[in-house]
């Protein structure tokens, strides 16, 4: 027990909790007060960003947090809450004045973490944060806060889901407004809210089944409980799956589309990533073969973000050195969701209606796994064709090509530019937003969309689990059970509540046992 209470000392939280689950009865009556020692600590740290800056906000959070105010602010009374006041800051040592600025005062649990908190908001030199951080610091009780605490102890408090949590931590990452948009939305707890509805739902339905198992033999269940189950458990299902048929859009719009700039070599595929980043951020050279390895360059496309990636050209080569070019490049397609193709103007047929066949086999060869046996029409949303150079075609030739690609549907959207003039720019950028767009879905509209890799993997889980009821219902009703429970739990992991309490809660609410 002695051991016990030494190493939780200097556990985090989390563990604690885990060894006072496992410790004795006699155990835990020490370890009570040690949990409480790790509740109790109060942490501070610069809320704002890095950097010079009008003002910055040092936030702190902790039952020691008054305590905080009256040293550094000269306070005599309490202040309202939620009432900022200009104060004298000052070292609590040395008495020496630091700065002047607001003070803040949260009272728990109407705060951020749900704690008692205090707010700094001082001018933002770095000479003057530093100099109130390590007045902080010298106070007893208290310690810098450890990255994403402040979040952690709001989610503790109950104050945010783990979806929640997750949609801020998008919100303060945001570089585009649909990222924005999207963060807000589930920051908002919109997607939290359909997972607590499914969970909601499946706690019924076990509790209906474990009730029905321990209860059905005194006739104590009225019938057809079973039934309703297998409804609810195939409309869950239903609802997960088309949940999760979103093609991905929510994760695409929060880590950015994927798109690759691929063809032959000097088609003008480092002149387009220039154009389209307005800098020069690949080398570009009549020298065929130029680019060699991967550039990349992120860009905000009409509100969305992109991760434009321009690959070296695909062709068969002596040298090792492309080769591996080569091989990134078609490896990077592969994983790309929308790929430019870029050809040449020059290179095409002189009579137009030869160019839909020529292209056709163009992009079998520069995409295979976009080939007529594939599925061309099919597959083709994932690519534009790019035909550069138009400047050097003849514009009576160039139109009736034109009128030739508008009457090929088997074909890629197609359009014609000139990375040297900017001709066909805007008509290009028009269709790559539109494009975009339609891979990341509006944020706005319709249900809340999956947003983490671990929200789908969760998800998936959950219906081979509900699958699970389904094979042992007639054959095993514990398994069946056990199927429902395994479901819960993942949706549990996703949203960060599971308890037990709340399954007999229902049980002892929708049934009249024991009366």
């Amino acid at each position: 027990e002695g051991d016990v209470l030494c190493c939780m000392r200097q556990m985090s939280l989390d563990n604690c909790i885990n060894v006072f689950s496992r410790a004795s009865p006699s155990a835990r009556g020490l370890c009570i007060p040690t949990r409480a020692v790790c509740d109790a600590e109060t942490i501070f740290a610069l809320s704002s960003g890095h950097g010079r800056c009008g003002v910055a906000v040092v936030r702190v959070s902790g039952p020691a947090s008054s305590m905080v105010l009256r040293n550094m602010a000269g306070l005599t009374q309490a202040l309202p809450p939620r009432t900022a006041l200009l104060r004298r800051i000052t070292d609590p040592q040395s008495k020496e004045l630091l700065d002047r600025g607001l003070v803040l005062w949260f009272k728990g649990p109407h705060s951020f973490t749900g704690e008692d908190s205090a707010e700094f908001h001082i001018h933002g030199g770095p000479a003057v944060i530093t100099a109130v951080l390590q007045a902080l610091g010298s106070l007893e009780g208290v310690r810098p806060a450890e990255a994403g605490e402040f979040t952690r102890r709001a989610f503790h408090a109950g104050k945010l889901g783990l979806t929640e949590v997750e949609g801020l931590g998008d919100l303060i990452h945001a570089e585009t407004e649909a990222q924005r948009r999207q963060a807000l939305r589930q920051m908002d707890g919109e997607l939290g809210r359909l997972y607590q509805d499914w969970s909601y739902r499946l706690k019924r339905c076990l509790a209906h089944v474990e009730a029905f198992i321990d209860f059905s033999e005194d006739e104590l269940i009225e019938d057809g409980v079973l039934n309703q189950v297998d409804s609810s458990v195939c409309q869950l299902e239903t609802e997960i799956e088309r949940h999760l048929k979103d093609e991905r859009r929510g994760e695409r719009l929060r880590t950015g589309v994927q798109v690759v700039i691929a063809g032959a070599t000097n088609a003008g595929k480092s002149s387009l990533l220039n154009t389209l980043c307005q800098r020069p951020a690949a080398i570009v050279s009549p020298i065929a073969g130029t680019t060699r390895d991967i550039v990349e360059t992120s860009l905000d496309i009409g509100g969305f973000p992109v991760l434009l990636s321009d690959t070296a050209g695909l062709r068969d080569s002596s040298d090792s050195v492309e080769r591996e070019g080569v091989r990134r490049a078609r490896q990077r397609v592969e994983q790309a969701d929308l790929t430019l193709v870029v050809v040449d103007s020059t290179q095409l047929p002189p009579d137009p209606q030869l160019v839909p066949a020529f292209l056709q086999e163009h992009l079998s060869t520069v995409l295979p796994s976009l080939s007529p046996e594939a599925g061309m029409k099919a597959a083709s949303d994932r690519v534009l064709l790019v035909l550069n150079k138009s400047d050097l075609v003849p514009e009576e030739q160039r139109e009736r090509t034109e009128g030739e690609l508008r009457e090929s549907p088997g074909l890629p959207p197609a359009c014609f530019l000139s990375c040297y003039t900017s001709t066909g720019l805007e008509d290009f950028l028009t269709v790559l937003q539109s494009r975009v767009k339609t891979l990341c879905g509006d944020p706005l509209s319709g249900a809340p969309s999956l947003t983490q890799a671990r929200h789908r993997a969760h998800l998936q889980q959950s219906v081979q689990a509900l699958n699970q009821y389904h094979q042992y219902r007639d054959q095993d009703l514990a398994l069946a059970a056990e199927g429902v429970r395994l479901a819960l739990t993942h949706l549990g992991r996703i949203t960060g509540r599971v308890g037990a309490e709340e399954i007999l809660d229902i049980i002892f609410r929708d049934f009249c046992i024991g009366k």
